[in-house]
Parts: structure tokens; sequence; C-alpha cells
């Protein structure tokens, strides 16, 4: 054998292979004299090459063993798995954690049959070989919502390819995460749990409210995973209640009518639930907006409390008055809420009375925004601190210009409240206006609009509770500025 080796190494001619036959014979021969026949030098040669050759043919067994990726030895036990194949030059962006596959980056899926939506595929590149695994949608846009990279699945195999495994561990890292933020705690008791990529469980949002935990699905595969995720939710201490709201028209998209679906929990809470926010009392609705309560806003409306001192306060479009409510226990001397909902206005008229605060100094008006400003306008009045948070009025990219002008004219007549060297706190909750960088160019357009200046004071988004994955910066919606006005 370790001649065969030589000869391929070096090729000697066929007189130094018989020479060379002589010395191996000798150095394996069991005769110590012969053995010490041959130079000591040879003798070296030989072993060295040797231990060459066995250390090339080790290599060449480990780099074997290595090119099967720690997804690809798991998936080699499981049949049936199919292989979404990304086309060329779409794979980078995937590699650095983007976790939502779009149809258009798909060239190839592998596997009879074909997967169905909420199965588990693998996701690999032009080579076939896998980056990552995720979840499969045959209808929607995102054909593959990933969940776990290549890389992590190396870190720690225990979740690759194990929905039940990986939704146990996403979960408990979302509340050890909220844990060392503080929460929940004395002072506050609603706040996000899961933020949908944030916590890199893209299409869930978890709300917790008291005892009771708000599930927002707007994916197929939380559908699917319906039972395991309140499982898990319901492990989470302090929660005795689980409100499931499917996002319908969302749902449509990824393929699922969701219309005729009952909740079951729903007959076992009422329709309210009393939460506290820095110390602030509400009442939320869990029919109302979204979860039921905004609680992307809440450092922000703290940060309001600590500017309303012997202040005149007006928030626009304040739903169940949490801005006005901060005011006020920041001592406003009168702070007026505007909002257009009537059930939302019940709220806030509830909550004044929680609070135990003077009726004479706060008080909440049924009106549309823009009438309200409007007409206080033309009484020229104006308030020290004025709010302005309206609803999301551009949900998509393609109504952004039109938006846009919504914006503009909010804020033009906004500013036009604001006594001159007040503030205004205006706010987006638009991902495509908030994405697109153009909200602080679209208040400097209603600034020149109205011939007012305007300087930032302070720029926010949501609360730390609200995280957001950078390699998926759609997740980032909120926009906050305070400005002085003169």
């Amino acid at each position: 054998m370790q001649l065969q080796v030589e000869i391929s190494i070096h090729e000697p001619s066929p007189s130094r292979v018989g020479e060379r036959r002589a010395m191996l014979r000798a150095c394996g021969g069991a005769s110590p004299a012969a053995a010490a026949a041959v130079p000591a030098l040879v003798r070296a040669r030989l072993a060295k090459q040797a231990s060459s050759a066995a250390h090339a043919a080790a290599t060449a067994t480990a780099s074997a063993s290595s090119s099967l990726s720690a997804l690809g030895e798991v998936a080699a036990g499981r049949k049936g798995l199919a292989r979404v194949v990304l086309k060329k030059g779409k794979t980078q962006i995937f590699r650095d954690g983007s976790p939502m596959v779009y149809s258009g980056a798909v060239d190839r899926i592998i596997g009879r049959p074909p997967p169905k939506t909420g199965d588990v595929v693998l996701v690999a590149d032009g080579a076939e070989k896998p980056i990552g695994w995720g979840l499969y949608n045959s209808v929607s846009m995102f054909c593959v919502r990933l969940m776990q990279l290549e890389e992590e699945a190396k870190r720690d195999p225990t979740c690759a390819l194990n929905m039940e495994r990986l939704l146990e561990a996403r979960i408990l890292s979302a509340v050890d995460l909220r844990r060392s933020l503080g929460l929940p705690s004395v002072h506050t008791n609603a706040y996000r749990l899961i933020n949908s990529e944030g916590d890199r469980l893209s299409g869930l949002i978890v709300d917790i409210f008291a005892d009771v935990a708000v599930v927002a699905s707007s994916a197929a595969w939380v559908e699917k995973y319906r039972h395991e995720i309140q499982f898990l939710v319901n492990k989470v201490s302090d929660v005795n209640h689980i409100k499931w709201r499917s996002s319908t028209d969302i749902l449509k998209e990824e393929g699922l009518d969701v219309s005729e679906q009952k909740d079951p929990e729903s007959s076992s809470h009422c329709g309210t639930v009393e939460v506290m926010e820095n110390d602030v009392l509400y009442l939320v609705s869990l029919e109302g907006q979204k979860t039921g309560f905004y609680a992307d806003q809440r450092e922000n409306r703290h940060f309001i409390s600590t500017l309303s001192k012997d202040q005149r306060v007006l928030d626009l479009c304040c739903y169940s008055g949490g801005f006005a409510l901060n005011a006020a226990k920041g001592g406003a001397n009168n702070v007026i809420g505007i909002d257009s909902s009537a059930s939302a206005l019940d709220l806030a008229n509830k909550n004044i009375i929680l609070n135990k605060l003077d009726t004479q100094r706060i008080s909440f008006v049924k009106e549309d925004a823009t009438a309200f400003m409007k007409g206080a306008i033309s009484r020229n009045e104006v308030w020290d601190l004025v709010i302005l948070d309206p609803p999301k009025l551009a949900p998509r990219k393609k109504v952004l210009q039109s938006a846009s002008g919504m914006y503009r004219s909010l804020n033009a007549l906004a500013m036009q409240v604001v006594k001159p060297g007040g503030l205004l706190m205006t706010c987006s909750c638009s991902g495509a206006m908030t994405q697109s960088g153009l909200f602080l160019r679209t208040i400097q357009g209603a600034a020149s609009m109205t011939g007012r200046k305007v300087t930032v004071l302070r720029q926010a988004g949501a609360a730390c509770d609200h995280p957001v994955d950078p390699a998926y910066p759609e997740g980032r919606y909120l926009c906050n500025y305070l400005l002085r006005v003169t």
C-alpha cells in the first residue's frame, strides 16, 4: 500500500522502484539487522510520505462529510420533504436574514407530491444546497416564510425542521426579552409579547392585557399551528384567557377563508379588560381596533405627561384617550380629545372615571379631526401642545402619493392650532410612509403651506417591546416627531 502511494506521488523509474521495494522489505522485515542496513534518512523519508498520504486520505474523508449541511443531515431522514430552489442571484438577501421568500425569487420546487400550504420545506441556493427552512404557501406572494437559517441550525440543531420545538424556543425567548425590559411590572401590564418578524415569528402578534393574551394571526401557518400557539401562550405567567383575532382580509391573500370561524374563547371572557400602563388605567375593548390597544405608543404617551404641566393640550384622533389621559395625569390645565368613533370615546370617558380625573380639566368630543381644526382656526383658538395621531393612511406603497397629500393637509391644519412657540407631536403608523423616509419632508411641506417654521426636538418609533429585525426593515412602521412650531 505504501509503495502505491509512493508511485502515485513521485512516479519513479522502474529501477528505482525495485530499490525502494528492497528498502521497504528491509524496513518491515523480521530481522533487526536487515532493518539497520537501510540508511536512516531513507527510512525517515518513507515514514513521512506514508504519514502524508494517511493525512490526505483523512482530510478527503472529513471534507466529504462536512459537505453535507446541518439541515441536509436532518433532511436526509425526512421522506417527502420538498426543496424550494432560489434563482441565481436571489440567495444573498435570504442568507442575510430576510424572512419572506417571495415567489419571484423561486426558480423551481423539487418534491413529489408538491408541498401544501403550511408544510415545512427546505430553501436552497441554485446548487440545491440548503440555506434554511421555512413554511410554504402555495397561494401567497410570499412563497416561504423562513424560520431558521443553515448557520443557526449548525449552532443549535434541536429545532431544525421542527416547527413545534422552534415555536416553543421562540416564544420562550420573547418572554425572556420582555422580562429583561421590565415587562410586565407593577406599573404596566399591557405590552407586546410577540412582534411578528421582530421576534422571528412572521405573521404572529401577541399582546398581553393584564391576564388576557390577544393573538393576531395574519399568516396561514399561524392558523395551522393555532393549538400549539395557544398552548404555549397559556403557559406564560398570569395569562388566564386567550382572544384569537384572525386578520380575515390578509388571510384571504394567504388562501384561507376564516370569515365564518368562531373563537371558542370569546364566550369565556367579557368584551373589555382593565389594564395599567405607566400607572394610567385603561379599559381595553377586545373587539376594538387592531388588538384593542396601541401599546406601541406607550413611551411616547409617557413622554407627553412630562411636557404637559400647566399646559392646554389638544389630542386629535385620540381613540380611547391615551395621550389625553397622560397629559391630564401630567398636570395639564385643560385637555380635550377629538375622535369620530363613538365606541372609542365611550371607552375614553370611562377612562376619565377610572383614573379619577377632574371632568372640568379633561373632556372628549365626537367630531372629525379635520372639521374640528378648521373650526378652531376660524375662532383663532390655539393650544400649547397638540398631538396628531391619525389612522393608517397609506396601507400600501401604491397609495403613498395620495396619502402624502392627506398627511400634509392634516399637519398644515394642526400647525395652525399650535400657539407660536408651542409643540406638536405628529405621528404616522403607515409603514409605507415611514419606510419611504418622506414623512419629515411631508411635514416640512405642511409648514411651508402655512408659513410656519418647524424644528425637530425628538424623533421616536414604537416602544421597545416592538423589536425590528434589521433584515426586514418593513417591520418599522411607526414614526413620531415632536416639533416646535413658530
